[in-house]
Order: C-alpha cells, then structure tokens, then sequence
C-alpha cells in the first residue's frame, strides 16, 4: 500500500502542489508573524539593553497614574532635586546624577511642520555629557536655556543642522532654541529605536519637560566597586521609602521591553486571526482536491479492494497522501514565512524611523506552529475523502470511473443545524450575553455560519448557476459550461463557498465601517453647531496640542460667538481607568453639542465639579450631589461633585471636567476647540483669523465643520483598505481552488472533451465552455458572500446601534465591484485549465478510460 501511495503522489502532483499552495499560504502567514514578533522582540531587547548598559540603579517616583503602552504614555512623578543628594548619601553609591526624561519634545523641521515619529517616543531631557553610549559628532553642550542638542535621527529627519533657529513644542507652547549640538550613539547609530531626542540645559529641560524648577524625575546611580546592583538597589530603596521605584537597570530593560512586547503580542494576533481566514478557505480547497481524486480514483481504489486492501489501508493510503502534502507544504510555507517575517520587519523598522534590526532567527513557537498547522488543516481535510474511499465496495472496479451524485439531505440537515449554532452565538456575542466571552462567541458564530452556509450551499448550487449560467446559454461553449459548473453541486459549492469567505468578510467589514461613518457623520452634521474646528492628526501616543492662548484670542475675533477648548487624558476613578475630558466653555454642552440635560445643570462647571453622561452615571451609580475622587496623571487625587448629568451620545465622553483640570493631564494642552460663529459670520472671513493664530501650533490646523468631519470619518477608509489587503490572500487562495477543481475536472472529463472536440468543437470553443464554467462558480461564490457578508454586517450593525450606529449603510456600488472581480477572477482563473483542455489529443482522448 505505500508503494502505491508513492505512486499515486507522483501521478498527481500537480493537482496536489496547487492544494497544497494554499496550506503554504497560510502557514506563511502563521509563520511570518512569529518570525516578525521575534525579530522585534529582540531588536527592543538588544536597544533596551544599550540604552540602561550604563544605569547600575535608576530611581522614579512611584507614577501617580499607571498606563500601558497600549493606553498612552506613562507619566513619571517628578521629585525635589534634595533627592539625588539622599542617595548621593547611601553607601555603596560612587555616583548620583538627576536627571530629566519625557516624552512630549516635539522639533519643528525645516519645512515648518512637526517632526513625527509614528510610534517611537519624542523625548526632552537635560544633557548630562557624554559616555560610552552618547557622543557629540557635531557642535557642543547647551550652555544656555535657549540651546539644544539633538540626536542625528531628528536631525536628518528634520533636515535641520548646528546653528539653526528652530522651534520646540513641550509642556509650553512653541519657544525658540539654536541647536549647537548633534549626537549619535555607538556603533554608529543615529538613534535608538527611532527615538527623536532634544536635549536642553537642565534648568530649562526642568520647565519645560516636568513643568516646574528643580525637580528631576530619575536618578541614575553608579555603584562603588564591589558593591552588586541587587544590593545597592536595596539599600537606596530602604533609604527612600515606598514612594519611590528603584530598579537595577537590568530591570529597567526588561521591564521596557516587555511595555513595548505587548503590543507586538497584539498585533501578532491580528496577523494569526486572518492567517486563521486564509487557512480556513485553505480547508475547502483540500476537501474539494481530495474529493474529486477519490472520485476519480474509483476504479483503482476498487481494485485494491478487490485484491485484498482493507477500508483502514485505504484511509491510511489518503491519509498518508495528506499528510505528504501537509509536510511539504509546512516546510514551503516556513520557509516563506522566514522571508516575509524577515521583510516586514525590515518594513517596520524603515517606517519606525531607523530600528536596528537584531538578526533574523526561527523561534521555537514558529516551527511548531507551522507544521501543526500545515498538517492538522491538511489531514482534517482530506478526512471526509478519506472515510468516503473505504467505503468504496470492490465492484465498483468493473462501473465507469464517474460517480453518482449523492443525496443532499444530510448535508442539508447537517448546514441548517451548524448555521443555527453559528446564529445563536451570534445573538449572544451580538447581544451583549456572552459573559465577557464577547470577541471569542462572535469569531466562533461567524465560524459556524461560514461552515454551515458552505454546507447549505449544494441544495442551491444548481438553480442558482442555472440563472448565472443563462446569460452564457446563448453560445454553445457557454451553454455546455452553465450545465458543466451544475453538474455537481457539491463540488461546485465547496468551490464557490472558498471565495465567499474571502468576500464576505470583506463585504460585511465594509458594511460595518460605512455604516459607522455615515452614522457618526449624521449625528455630527445634525448635532454640532459650530463653523469651524481646530484639531490634528494623531501619529503617535501623544495627542496634537496648540497654544491655549488660542482659545482667548479666537474669541476676540469679531463674529465669534463661542470658543470651547477640549482637553483630554487618561485618569483613575474608582480603581479603574477611564479617559476624561475637560473643556474652557461648558454652556457649549448644550449650545454646540446639542446634549440634552437628564438631571441638574450642564450650562456650568465651577472647580471641583463635573458632569457625566446618563450611561456612566448609571453604571457607576452616581446621581447629582456624588462626589468622586479622580487620580489625574500628575498631582494628588482630587474630588469632584456631580453636578450635571446629560444624555449619552457617540460625540460626547463619558465625563466632563473644568478646565482647570487639565492641568494635572499629561498633555496640558487643548488638542481640540470648536468655535461657533454668530449670525450672519460668513466663515471666509473667520477662518484666515484662526489660521494666523495657529502659526506657532504646527500640529493642528483650523476647518470648517464638514471638512473635519469628512477627515475624521476618512480615517476608517484606512482602516478599510488595510483590513482588505490582507484578506486579498484569502481571495487569492480561492482563486487556487477554482484552478484547481477546473483543472481536475478537465482530466476527469477527458473522454467527454475528446468526444465533442470530435463532432466539431473547436479549440476556442472548448476554452470559452471551460471560462464561462469558471466564471459561473467564481460568481456564485461571489453573490454568496456578498448576501453572507451584507447579512452579517447588518447584524452587526444593529447590535451597535445603542452605541450610535443607527444607519444601515449597504455598498452597492463595491458589492458590484466584487462580482465584476469575481467574472475577471475567474477568467483568470480558467487560463491554464482551458489550454489543458484545448489542446488534448482527440484520438487519445476518445481511448482515454
């Protein structure tokens, strides 16, 4: 039995190679998204490890606010300076030094725009001379408050050199330094991580990175000969007390590391849910392979039967083919895997401003998940065609090859009972029952539903490529290939339901997405009443910021009638974090924002109160005169009064504070104002006023109110395209199968081609019967996904309409575009099998058996 395994493998690679593309695809995927997590974990590790080599302590406040990397950006407490000489004090310490590090140092380029990061911090300190890791390439130290230096990234960057005038953003508005200075780091490297740095003098750096004079928020320690690190880290700690961190810088290393971790941990998820998509259209793809060869294999498998092969030797022959494909293709698919790990971190680091990339290794968890995947997916697979071989009596050895197509009332039964299961999970997961399970009910409902309605398929594969197929009837070639793509619903379903997965992902995705921009768009255009809207593009944790001296001057510009400022931050309200707002002008509430009052007063906020929507009152059972202690990211928790509540609303936060609030945020800036015009203001005539006041804030710019909402909802069109590329493989993977199922059913045909090639079917002809045949299934599949892909994304959408996604929004225009891709895709697809099938040998095919 193996020999013949081996033979039948060498018989039929081809067929195989294409089904076992699809399991490279998606072990690629699996694979390349452990090796890229990997690459980058290492690569953080190697720069962490630079960056503390020469910290043998470092002390911090403990963080008035702890944040993940996830949620912003940790805020580190300053402390009084007094606090390097305490540890200067301890024994063990050869040297203290205080320093100043934060983020939120933002370099004005050469172009008169903000230099951006994308992701990597911008940090401001006060330069403390060089070391083995820092050296000057250029210039000199700051000696002045009103000097800086800066690292060669931020300035190749910002295209800036020694002896520029440039402009820096900080806790203050824009201010003017002379750049006497660039450094670089060993080994030649510009940055560390893509990170920009601007150094000042320490005075300055103290004003403008901590917001007040002699205060430090680290101390980096060096201890005396030896002395361990474990230990002085101990004794500084006893030394200080419970309000400070003291780690060793090997601590700090791991522990930044593991910050930035999080996040790869995260998006490594995201690259397995759709290598999980591509897998799954992968799976049908197999079942339908494996399908047809056993079909095909009657006669021979029949034989065997008849000289003796048990039905274990028959599954253990289909099964040991599966598994030679599942082993070759996980091998291919690791090795792809490799390469596209190894370019998107290339990709990664090329975007994140510079990332010294640590060299590209295989992990463990890479391996393993390749060819568990590879293998499992291949050999579940090719089960069923398995099981169905052995059953296979020894008389059909003396039947024609083609096999009676089989009843569809277990299938039936079998998809209306697994669509159910995927439809009641996804009214659970929907409906807000599935018990903090919510994301993992709704993957395995839409899981389901994709199965169940593949399953379903059959039982409308035949009148529906009817219809399809009539547009063709016309043309004998097309006439033959609507009956050919009909003749076996089976096939042509599992076929067909490979591209609806891909399609109806898309489709429901996108209904989702529109949806939620006409609806917010709606609720925007309806409820706010202001002309004109200062805002930025975020492109990092940091939100945009401008000049709060602003808000002040836009409202003495003749014909405004209101000016709200909003600030906002993450906070701690009763053990949990939430983001807060803060605003210059609460009557806007109700005058700009449409809220409408549920109980006390919105019009006013006085210090110490606050107001909050309906939902969160509810949830946290505030109600007017509640007093609640807010923990800001700097300062002590201060207590505010609920003194009015409004009704919750997609444009409007949970809770809104006074602005002096904002002075505890870590971003103690407006990053939004809205500004209302009175009656009969042309906006023309405002808007170049706002404009001039925004020329020192670089980071936000001033619209009217449909341009900004058309910006703001532009940002899902991003989201969008991305979501679609990376589903384009899944797509792609469909396509394999519709070669795939045509070139198979091309040789199962070969008689019946050589037959009509022989009363007159011309060559064309016979490839325009085997194009329509394709573009028949890739249609169905396509109409198939788009109704799954509309229906679901329309569950959604009511599911999400207490959240404010009130509008079903149906893209008709993109639904047609995917059927024309399906017609074009299977064209595409039908090239390679209509040439087979041209240019078969009539005489030959006629003796074929």
């Amino acid at each position: 039995m193996f020999r013949a395994t081996l033979k039948s493998l060498l018989a039929r690679k081809v067929r195989l190679v294409l089904s076992g593309l699809a399991v490279v695809l998606g072990v690629m995927f699996v694979s390349g998204a452990f090796v890229l997590t990997d690459t980058l974990g290492r690569s953080f590790d190697s720069i962490f490890a630079d960056a503390y080599a020469e910290v043998d302590v470092n002390v911090a406040a403990k963080p008035k606010l702890a944040v993940s990397e996830m949620e912003g950006e940790q805020v580190q407490a300053p402390f009084p300076a007094g606090t390097v000489e305490t540890v200067r004090g301890v024994p063990g310490v050869a040297e203290a030094t205080g320093t100043v590090v934060a983020d939120g140092a933002r370099l004005i380029g050469s172009n008169g725009k903000v230099v951006t990061s994308f992701g990597p911090p911008q940090l401001g300190g006060n330069w403390v001379g060089e070391s083995d890791l820092v050296q000057l390439r250029e210039g000199r130290e700051p000696r002045a408050d009103d000097e800086i230096v800066i690292n060669k990234g931020l300035a190749t960057a910002g295209k800036v050199a020694v002896g520029d005038r440039v402009g820096v953003l900080t806790l203050a508005p824009k201010e003017e330094f002379t750049i006497v200075g660039v450094f670089g780091y060993s080994g030649d490297r510009d940055s560390l991580g893509g990170v920009n740095e601007v150094m000042f003098t320490t005075p300055a750096a103290q004003r403008l990175m901590l917001g007040e004079p002699d205060v430090f928020n680290n101390v980096v320690v060096k201890s005396a000969p030896g002395v361990s690190d474990e230990s002085l880290r101990d004794s500084v700690a006893a030394a200080l007390g419970d309000d400070y961190v003291v780690k060793t810088g090997e601590q700090l290393s791991a522990d930044a590391a593991a910050g930035l971790k999080e996040g790869l941990t995260f998006f490594n998820r995201i690259l397995l849910g759709f290598a999980a998509v591509a897998l799954l259209v992968g799976t049908f793809l197999i079942l339908n392979t494996f399908s047809i060869i056993v079909a095909q294999r009657t006669r021979e498998l029949a034989l065997l039967r008849a000289v003796g092969a048990s039905g274990k030797q028959i599954i253990g022959s289909v099964v040991l083919e599966a598994i030679a494909v599942g082993l070759i293709a996980s091998v291919l698919g690791l090795a792809a895997g490799i390469g596209v790990g190894a370019l998107l971190a290339y990709l990664f680091s090329t975007f994140a401003g510079g990332l010294s990339l640590a060299g590209v290794a295989v992990p463990a968890s890479a391996v393993i998940g390749a060819f568990a995947v590879g293998m499992v997916i291949t050999v579940v697979a090719a089960l069923l065609p398995a099981l169905r071989a052995a059953r296979i009596p020894p008389i059909a050895a003396m039947q024609d090859v083609a096999t009676p197509d089989r009843p569809l009332t277990k299938v039936t039964v079998a998809g209306a009972l697994v669509t159910a299961i995927g439809a009641a999970l996804l009214f659970l997961g929907l409906g807000g029952h599935a018990s903090g399970n919510t994301l993992a009910t709704i993957l395995g409902g839409v899981l389901f539903a994709f199965i169940g309605v593949a399953l379903l398929t059959p039982l409308i594969s035949r009148p529906v490529v009817a219809v399809l197929g009539a547009v063709f009837s016309g043309w004998v070639p097309g006439k033959l290939g609507r009956l050919n793509s009909g003749r076996n619903p089976r096939r042509t379903a599992i076929t067909a339901a490979a591209l609806m997965v891909g399609i109806a992902l898309v489709t429901g995705i996108t209904v989702i997405l529109d949806s939620a921009k006409s609806s917010i768009s709606g609720l925007a255009q309806d409820t706010v009443k202001a002309e004109l809207v200062i805002a930025g593009a975020q492109t990092g944790p940091r939100l945009p910021s401008f000049d709060p001296a602003v808000l002040e001057e836009a409202k003495a510009i003749p014909g405004v009638r209101i000016v709200d400022g909003q600030y906002a931050d993450m906070a701690e309200i009763g053990g949990e974090r939430t983001w807060v707002g803060a605003a210059t002008e609460p009557s806007a509430m109700r005058q700009v924002y449409g809220a409408t009052a549920t109980a006390g007063d919105i019009d006013r906020l006085a210090a110490g109160q606050m107001m909050v929507s309906s939902d969160t009152a509810e949830s946290r059972g505030w109600s007017i005169g509640s007093t609640v202690p807010v923990q800001f990211a700097r300062g002590e928790a201060q207590t505010y009064t609920v003194t009015g509540i409004y009704e919750s609303s997609p444009l409007l936060g949970p809770m809104l504070l006074p602005a002096d609030a904002a002075r505890n945020f870590s971003v103690q800036q407006p990053f939004q104002a809205f500004i209302q015009l009175e009656p009969g203001t042309r906006v023309a005539d405002v808007l170049p006023r706002v404009e001039a006041l925004l020329a020192d804030s670089p980071e936000v710019s001033v619209a009217d109110r449909d341009a900004f909402i058309e910006q703001q909802a532009s940002q899902l069109d991003g989201l969008l395209r991305m979501i679609q590329i990376l589903l384009a493989l899944a797509i792609v993977i469909a396509v394999l199968g519709i070669i795939n199922t045509l070139a198979l059913s091309v040789l199962e045909r070969t008689r019946e081609l050589g037959l009509l090639r022989a009363i007159g079917l011309r060559r064309s002809q016979t490839m325009g019967m085997i194009t329509v045949e394709a573009v028949v299934i890739s249609l169905f599949g396509a109409l198939l996904g788009v109704a799954v892909g509309a229906s679901l994304g329309a569950a959604v959408v009511e599911a999400l309409r207490d959240e404010g996604i009130s509008k079903l929004v149906l893209p008709w225009g993109q639904m047609g575009v995917f059927l024309g891709l399906a017609a074009l895709i299977g064209v595409v697809a039908a090239v390679l099998p209509a040439i087979r099938a041209a240019r078969i040998n009539v005489l030959g095919a006629i003796a074929h058996d």
